[in-house]
């Protein structure tokens, strides 16, 4: 629970008393000193969540105390206090970092109001503190997980790179862990006491992107009643991730360009630039190389971007991780909902070791946590597990497969059954042909050659018209 302690360092004995008083019968704890480097003292040996200090005080005046106990406490919240208030004084307080500068006399209402919006202060500026600790210690590099050669390569990319302020793509399939790679690197780095700014690139509307990314002023565009930063002025000193870089309109990527080569820009409707200085980490999961080849996206953008490139493998390309992925899954998910499940079954575990992760590590996570959450103790069995996962991917297409009597042609059915899958991961994927080479596993480029030789085929195949 939150008790808050205040010192009052007042050389006034009559007003000390009331403040005292005033102060006590509102619940707080109070300790009070006449001299500024008692103050100080104090301010060593104990901790006080808010200092009400006089403005002049015999030996080393009040800013000389404000000054020296932010030097004590970072943290400290300082109100001022005096008789002699005037413009120039009130600015110097607020310059040497006093939360507020109050003049006496004062009501005692307006005080303990005051008062109570800077303890509410304190408490959202620590709880912040912790917050950002917390994060912190969750990105380390200790916290990475991996141990296969293929990881390890990327952990070794990361570590070099956290220092500089190099811009970086990182590449991946979706739920390889893109987003954690990014903040790894941004809360390891000399940036990291600065915003980390994430945007979607591809979940924000064309129309509202630029504004996003930029800002506006007031009056740019129908609603904007007002000016708003973007997220670009918003990363200022710190790491801005554009995730789903791909996603990025042409018109704008002529913008980004520029922000990336000149590091100004202008709010969308303005006209006086804005520098920045911000680090670029950029991701996605399609291959830029060959959207640049199809004119998706523009290159001299891609080479601004791919200063550092991080590969990162699908889970399949790294199963010698899986197990251990699991049973940091599984440690997690155990101390968040309380569960006091053994393990997971030796049957289970190669079952999940055999399975694909089409979603990489974000599906394993996922299930890990659903196998947690519903049974809360004992161990993980195969009946336990959803019946994909239970399924041997073999079996799924070839339970119904009858080898005829008189024998098959092999290229031709295999053929057969090569485009039967295309067409039907075309399907599901709505035409769209990144959706459908995940779907398939395999590179968009892959899928792109196997239906231009599909084509070509059906056209060697099939007759001309006459």
């Amino acid at each position: 629970m939150f008790e808050p302690r205040i010192l009052i360092v007042e050389d006034d004995a009559s007003v000390s008393k009331m403040l005292v008083e005033l102060l006590s019968t509102s619940g707080y704890q109070t300790e009070v000193t006449s001299n500024g480097l008692d103050a100080l003292e104090l301010a060593k040996s104990s901790l006080f969540h808010l200092y009400l200090v006089d403005l002049y005080l015999p030996g080393i005046n009040g800013l000389e105390v404000l000054k020296s106990l932010r030097k004590i406490d970072s943290e400290a919240v300082i109100v001022l206090l005096t008789g002699f208030g005037t413009i120039e004084s009130a600015v110097d307080a607020m310059k040497a970092g006093a939360f507020e500068f109050v003049s006496k006399p004062f009501q005692k209402d307006l005080v303990l109001v005051l008062i109570r919006k800077a303890l509410d202060y304190y408490q959202l500026k620590h709880e912040h503190q912790m917050l950002k600790k917390t994060v912190q210690e969750k990105y380390r590099f200790e916290n990475m997980v991996g141990n296969g050669h293929a990881m390890q390569k990327v952990f070794e990319m990361i570590e070099k790179v956290t220092s500089s302020g190099s811009t970086i793509l990182i590449q991946g399939e979706s739920g390889t862990g893109k987003e954690v790679i990014a903040k790894t690197i941004h809360f390891n780095s000399p940036r990291r006491e600065k915003p980390l700014v994430p945007i979607n690139c591809g979940a924000i509307p064309e129309s509202l992107l630029e504004s996003e990314l930029f800002g506006h002023e007031k009056g740019a565009f129908t609603g904007a009643t007002s000016s708003r930063l973007g997220r670009f002025e918003l990363a200022h000193g710190g790491t801005l991730f554009l995730d789903e870089i791909s996603e990025m309109p042409l018109p704008l990527q002529v913008k980004l360009l520029r922000v990336l080569q000149e590091r100004e820009f202008e709010r969308v409707g303005g006209t006086k630039s804005i520098h920045v200085d911000v680090r670029i980490i950029a991701a996605t999961n399609q291959d830029l190389e060959e959207a640049v080849r199809e004119k998706r996206f523009r290159k001299d953008l891609f080479y601004r971007l791919n200063v550092i490139p991080i590969l990162v493998p699908p889970l399949r390309e790294h199963k010698e991780d899986i197990l251990l992925l699991i049973d940091h899954f599984m440690r997690k998910f155990k101390e968040k909902h309380g569960r006091s499940i053994q393990d997971i079954s030796p049957d289970a575990r190669k079952l999940l070791l055999e399975y694909p992760w089409p979603g990489n590590i974000r599906e394993l996570e996922n299930l890990v946590e659903r196998l947690i959450t519903l049974k809360p103790e004992g161990q993980i069995t195969i009946d336990d597990l959803p019946e994909k996962y239970r399924e041997e991917e073999s079996s799924i297409y070839l339970s119904h497969f009858q080898f005829p009597e008189e024998g098959i042609n092999f290229s031709k059915v295999v053929t057969e059954f090569e485009t039967h899958l295309l067409h039907q991961a075309l399907t599901k994927a709505n035409g769209i042909k990144n959706k459908a080479a995940q779907l398939l596993q395999l590179n968009r480029t892959t899928l792109v050659e196997r239906l231009k030789r599909m084509e070509r085929d059906s056209k060697e195949i099939t007759p001309p018209i006459a």
